[in-house]
Parts: structure tokens; sequence; C-alpha cells
């Protein structure tokens, strides 16, 4: 019988759910006999979506328009108010996770998301005794409490940087359940080989082949950051990635510039443009900069107020590699592309350096835990 495995996301912010769909296609591409099912957690938490018929939006999409906004100023605080709602609702949350689990019945869950792991792991502690549970950070560092690792369970930790190994192993959690790996998930595309002819593909696109390019990113929904950093670079030849913010696009390609542009929407074919760039400029998202140096990108971000807190470690982690620049306001981007193209031969080097297989190195893990794992005794329905 195929064991049944749950990959648990939401869709604040899309890298959850970007890491859970790339797991999902690895373990086919893999050969492994796995029923795998991805688990939209807010749809276990709340079927009829009375939250949004109440507000109008889903959950995830409060964030999302923030972020597409660059509204982040003050989300610590928010965190820690969210947090503690989450431990208010915790015996709902587990009553509803306990049952969901118990009628769907996995062989292993693995959370790709923070802030819920407390309760999940409790209600299929529950639902499913002997069934492990698995929670792989997607961020490059935990941000506790309670963010990513949760002290005194025993479940499985997978992180993909000794920094969150470090503090796994700090918040008590045995060695032999705590497994590192070589970097962030990525999609399997940003491990195919790079374009042969980038002259050609820039071309194509309207740019000069033979000019410096950026590429420009702030997730799946843009941010208005990147109207200030093409305002400041006008000189400089860009590849812009909206994402689905159709009206940040369209108020982009209305702007003059000196040098060649490329406005993209959303599009599937982020490794492909990322090839015909020389650097890469964005948020500290663990994803867009993992992404970035798969792709031999140096990379520019910021860190300031605005940082959000749980990405706060990550311009640490660039600086630490010799990835790229690290500055304070997008405002003094200029300055900051001046500096990485003067040092740009020494800042690839770096960067190709970095060796990140944890698309691959995740299903080992999780084939060690289905093996190791004892029977669940299967336990009926909380009243």
């Amino acid at each position: 019988m195929q064991p049944q495995v749950d990959l648990v996301y939401f869709n604040a912010g899309g890298g959850h759910r970007a890491s859970a769909q790339a797991l999902q296609s690895v373990i086919g591409e893999l050969g492994l006999s796995w029923q795998v099912r991805l688990v939209d957690l807010f749809q276990v938490l709340d079927p009829a979506q009375r939250f949004r018929r109440m507000t109008g939006l889903a959950p995830e999409d409060w964030y999302n328009r923030r972020l597409a906004r660059g509204w982040t100023l003050g989300m610590a605080q928010e965190l820690k108010l969210l947090q503690a709602l989450i431990r208010m609702a915790h015996p709902t949350l587990v009553r509803r996770l306990q049952r969901h689990w118990a009628l769907t019945r996995p062989d292993l869950v693995v959370s790709l998301i923070p802030n819920f792991n407390r309760a999940m792991f409790d209600a299929l502690a529950l639902a499913r005794p002997g069934v492990p549970y698995a929670t792989v950070l997607t961020d490059l560092a935990d941000h506790p409490p309670h963010f990513w690792i949760e002290p005194r369970q025993p479940q499985h930790l997978i992180c993909g940087t000794p920094r969150a190994v470090r503090q796994a192993l700090a918040a008590g959690h045995a060695p032999e359940r705590v497994h590192a790996t070589s970097g962030m998930i990525l999609r399997p595309d940003f491990y195919r080989a790079p374009l042969v002819d980038r002259p050609a593909a820039r071309a194509q696109l309207g740019l000069d082949p033979n000019r410096p390019t950026g590429l420009v990113l702030f997730g799946g929904h843009g941010s208005r950051a990147m109207l200030t950093i093409a305002r400041q670079l006008p000189q400089v030849q860009l590849i812009l990635l909206c994402g689905h913010n159709g009206a940040l696009a369209r108020q982009l390609q209305a702007m003059p510039a000196q040098a060649p542009r490329h406005v993209v929407g959303f599009t599937t074919e982020v490794p492909q443009l990322m090839d015909m760039a020389d650097f890469f400029i964005g948020k500290p998202g663990p994803g867009s900069v993992s992404e970035a140096v798969q792709r031999g990108l140096p990379v520019i971000v910021v860190d300031n107020a605005w940082t959000m807190p749980q990405e706060r470690y990550n311009p640490q982690w660039v600086q630490e590699h010799g990835l790229g620049i690290v500055h304070h306001s997008h405002r003094s981007i200029a300055q900051a592309v001046d500096r990485l193209l003067a040092d740009l031969p020494a800042l690839r080097e770096r960067v190709r350096a970095q060796r990140n297989r944890a698309l691959y190195e995740v299903p080992q893990i999780l084939s060690r835990l289905l093996a190791d794992a004892p029977a669940a005794v299967p336990l009926g329905l909380a009243a």
C-alpha cells in the first residue's frame, strides 16, 4: 500500500505553496511510490470560508496586499499579536485538525509553514499516534519564539542553514530529529542548464546584449519599492518582474528611462530571465535570494526597519557568504549597484561556489522518516 504524505502549505507570500509544489513534483520525478497530497491549512480550518465572507478577503490576502504595497513596518508587533491569537485558539485548531487527519489518515505530515506547528503536531499525535511530523523551514533561520521551531515536541526539523540547525538544537530537539540540507527548496527548473546564448536572448527582449543587466524581483505580488528602484536607476538596464501586480507593471512600463528595460507580469520563466541578468535586486526573501544565487547572480538586498522580522537574518547570510551587497534604503540603490559592479567577478565566483541540492535532499530525509516510523494506531474521532 502506498504511503500517504501530506504537504501542508498556505498562500501567504507564495513561497510556502511553491515549496510544497516543488516537493510534490520532485517526488514524482524520483519515482517514489507515495500518494502526495497538498493540504491548504486554511481550507482545513475554515472550509466554509467564513473569514472571506465576513471580510471579503481570504486570510492570506491581507498579508499579500501589504507586501505589494510595501507596508511591512510594524510587522514584528503584529506577528506577536497573531501568535497570541493562535495560542488562544489552540484547542479549537487542534480539534479541527485532529478530525481532518483522523478522516484522511496520512502516514507522514510535512509542514512548510510557520506559526501553526504546535497545533498541527498536537492534532496529529491525537489522531494518528506514531505518524511522523516534520517541519521544513522555508526561511534561512527561525524567528523565535513559536515561529518555526516549537520546543519540547518530538517532531522532525529540516533546516537549510547551519544557523537554523543550531537554533533547533538550542531549543532542545534531539540531534537525530534535526536534519540539515544545503539550502532552501527551489523549483526543479532552477536546477536546469542555463541559457546557452545569453546575448541573443537579451536581444529578443529588446535589451542591449552587452550591457550590465539587473533583474528586479519582489515576490509574486511585486512591490511599490520597484518604482523607487526604477527611478533611481535610469541608466541601468533592468528586467523588472512584477508578478500578479498588473498596476505596477503598467506604471513601470510608462516610466521614462535612458537604458533599455523589460517589464514582465506573472511568468513561469523566472530561471530563464535570471540567466539574462548579471545581478539581482530585491527584498531579502529566502526564496528569491536562493533562486538568484542558484542561477549565479550576486544579489543586492535591503536591510532596515521595513525588513520583515522572519527575514532579518537573510541580509546577514548574504554578507557572511560574500554573495552581494546589503544597503539600507532603496534611495541609495545606485551606489549599491556601483559597488556590486566594481566587485562583480569576485562576487560571481563566490555565488557559483554555492551548492544547493535541498530539493533532492528533503525526499531522502522523508524516506527515512517513513521507513523508521512505527505503524500508526488509529483512534476514533473526538466527540
